[in-house]
């Protein structure tokens, strides 16, 4: 019985320490190779040169995290209405790319996670441009981070500004309309427009009207119409403006002017690159648009990073948007230029505010008109677009075309609310 007794003794004792000797082992191999969290992130796809900057701001950010593995999904098509089908399915990404234009909307789902309480005095958010960090704010909640974004500027054809007598850009709408007619030849329009409210909306409501007030469409505002009319005017009456379709260039206002049938277009950022390649001979510069009543004005167009509020790894998806959103990452991800950084500082250290081309984009950051307006923009876009065509084509006046679009509009509105 003694003997059993010390036996089983000795058993339990080594057992007990090949046990702890198994499991220091097993905890040694888990610290050496301990398993990573995976992020999945989408967006949609850009340029050969965005995807490869991409590549190389998430290869950093993998390098400087070695407990994160980021995967970037693409959405190619449709991507809004993807992505809200997999939140609803609840198979979204942890991080996700937003526009401003329609984040109002998503925020009121409660899919997007609230970021106050992950941001830290040392991210500073006074570094951003204020218009495109106010873009994901709800209140005084943050809802996501711009990661870039883009202004509109007045190009302008060096050559036939000199040809036409013109010695410089014009400062002001009429002095826009006047140049537009010295410019405008048998085969060439002083101006290329887009008669479209993402264009214009900093215009319509120079004169204090509101295009969507209290949630409902209101267009039709005298004030928004005599803002808006000069555009109708030019194309109608002086002759001096017309859209890029009207000489074959589908809908491409860059196409129109590198071709050198439109003297001045209202671009963004994104023009440069496309003219470089596609335009390489066209002598231009860029202004920041004119005034209208005495006011600057431009839009901007800025998509953030918005983290899925039912991901399970929240404190990785934020370490990799702050990442991305940072001055490190950020500046690798602007630095050829084909989006603008929304860090100030950023734009300074690549010198982008002194750009002979991109200056005038960036000065119009501090006092542009976002392109959003709370949740029901895209029903309002839609049907202003569709009446105030008829209108800049001569079919009907602005003023009824604007009724019938607000009229339809917040018909609309009202079935969805």
């Amino acid at each position: 019985m003694k003997f059993k007794k010390s036996l089983s003794a000795i058993g339990i004792t080594a057992l007990l320490a090949l046990s702890a000797s198994l499991t220091g082992c097993s905890s040694e191999e888990a610290g050496t190779n301990a398993k990573k969290t995976e992020i999945v992130m989408s967006g949609w796809g850009g340029n050969p040169v965005e995807k490869k900057l991409l590549e190389e701001v998430l290869a950093d950010f993998e390098a400087s995290h070695p407990h994160i593995d980021v995967k970037f999904n693409v959405i190619n098509d449709q991507y809004m209405d993807v992505l809200k089908t997999r939140l609803i399915g609840g198979t979204a990404a942890d991080v996700f790319y937003l526009d401003a234009f329609e984040a109002p909307a998503l925020f009121e789902t409660g899919a997007v996670e609230p970021l106050n309480k992950y941001v830290t005095e040392e991210f500073d958010l006074d570094d951003f441009e204020k218009p495109m960090l106010d873009a994901f704010k709800q209140g005084d909640e943050l809802y996501g981070v711009p990661k870039d974004y883009s202004t509109l500027a007045l190009f302008y054809n060096k050559k036939l500004f000199k040809e036409a007598g013109i010695a410089s850009p014009p400062e002001t709408w009429d002095e826009l309309q006047e140049a537009a007619k010295k410019l405008t030849t048998d085969d060439v329009y002083g101006l290329g427009v887009l008669p479209n409210i993402e264009r214009m909306y900093y215009m319509a409501e120079a004169g204090g009207g509101e295009v969507i007030k209290g949630d409902k469409a209101a267009f039709a505002d005298d004030r928004v119409v005599k803002e808006l009319q000069p555009i109708i005017d030019m194309r109608l009456k002086d002759k001096s403006a017309a859209q890029p379709s009207e000489v074959g260039a589908g809908s491409n206002a860059g196409e129109m002017f590198g071709r050198g049938k439109a003297a001045m277009v209202m671009e963004g950022n994104w023009n440069i690159p496309y003219l470089e390649e596609t335009f390489p001979d066209i002598d231009y510069g860029t202004a920041e648009i004119p005034t209208v009543n005495g006011k600057k004005g431009t839009m901007s167009f800025t998509v953030g990073y918005a983290m899925n509020a039912e991901s399970e790894h929240k404190k990785e998806s934020w370490e990799l948007i702050s990442y991305l959103t940072g001055k490190e990452g950020m500046k690798k991800w602007t630095s050829k230029g084909f989006a603008l950084p929304t860090r100030q500082s950023v734009a300074a250290e690549l010198g982008f505010d002194k750009d002979e081309l991109r200056g005038p984009l960036v000065n119009g950051a501090e006092y542009a008109t976002v392109w959003q307006d709370g949740p029901f923009l895209p029903i309002v876009m839609n049907n202003f677009n569709n009446q105030f065509l008829s209108a800049y084509l001569g079919e009907r006046s602005l003023k009824d075309a604007l009724k019938d679009a607000e009229r339809q509009a917040n018909k609309e509105i009202k079935v969805t609310e």
